[in-house]
């Protein structure tokens, strides 16, 4: 049976959070079924989640913790195993990220993550470990949960206009992300500006960065090689950093010409398919 699997809850979050279920649907006296039924999911997928074969959603949690009776057990402990599916050398950024009163990056290949749809950061996993993608997926959009926090940090996003061009997923996707970003650009915490192709030569060449601030600790700048991501809070590395993006910042176009960049992007190279295959007869 599915539900066999003796559980170490002392193992990870995961495995926490699949033993608690167990162990209070037994006290319950729920079959995986009857749970299911309960909370409109298959005894199977409860199952899974149990022994840890499956990562639980908050909308899940939440609906786990109303037919148990849990007190929100679940729903708090959902962050926790959400984020210990990035991979590890990822983990120690993204709790800074969480925690950080203002945010700086500068992305030369994708959209930053906490900006991304659903299926645009599908498309950019699925180049990655395609074993992972929902696990991953689902840890992605927990980190974005920090922007609609009741006081979110302060995030600035500089996009090399590759990125606006660079067609992850296909149009439909495209034209989706780019109105995302138009529409995060609204909000008062948010600013994005693009780094159109005109600059030519820039102070960051050799690629993205990631700056985070604060309220008590230290600054900090992340980056990422081939396989791992690298945080240091070396003063002269932070104050290099921040030299840069402030150049970065010069460069780029304002707010109300980035956006109307993206905008313009959006339409004319992610435009109603009729329209595209208009342009493209011979």
């Amino acid at each position: 049976m599915v539900n066999s699997k003796q559980l170490d809850p002392c193992a990870s979050p995961l495995d926490y959070y699949g033993a608690e279920l167990r162990r209070l649907r037994e006290a319950a006296g729920l079959r995986l079924a009857d749970l299911g039924d309960i909370v409109f999911c298959t005894g199977s997928l409860i199952g899974q989640i149990e022994t840890t074969l499956k990562v639980p959603t908050r909308d899940f949690s939440a609906r786990v913790d109303a037919a148990l009776n849990a007190d929100g057990m679940f729903s708090r402990l959902v962050g926790l195993v959400l984020r210990s599916q990035l991979p590890t050398w990822f983990q120690p950024f993204a709790e800074m990220e969480a925690k950080a009163t203002f945010i700086s990056a500068y992305e030369a290949q994708l959209v930053y993550g906490l900006l991304q749809t659903p299926e645009y950061a599908r498309a950019v996993l699925e180049t990655g470990d395609a074993n992972r993608v929902e696990e991953l997926l689902a840890a992605r959009l927990e980190r974005q949960r920090i922007l609609d926090a009741a006081q979110p940090p302060l995030t600035l996003v500089i996009l090399d206009e590759a990125v606006l061009h660079r067609p992850m997923g296909g149009t439909e996707v495209m034209r989706a992300q780019l109105s995302r970003l138009l529409e995060c650009a609204e909000r008062p915490w948010v600013q994005i500006q693009v780094l159109p192709y005109e600059v030519g030569a820039h102070a960051s060449l050799v690629g993205s960065f990631t700056g985070l601030r604060f309220e008590n600790d230290p600054e900090i700048v992340y980056t990422e090689d081939l396989i791992s991501g690298h945080m240091t809070a070396n003063p002269e590395t932070v104050r290099e950093g921040a030299r840069r993006y402030a150049s970065l910042q010069a460069a780029a176009l304002s707010q109300e010409e980035s956006a109307k960049l993206i905008k313009c992007v959006m339409e004319e190279r992610y435009g109603p398919r009729s329209a595209v295959s208009k342009r493209s007869v011979a």
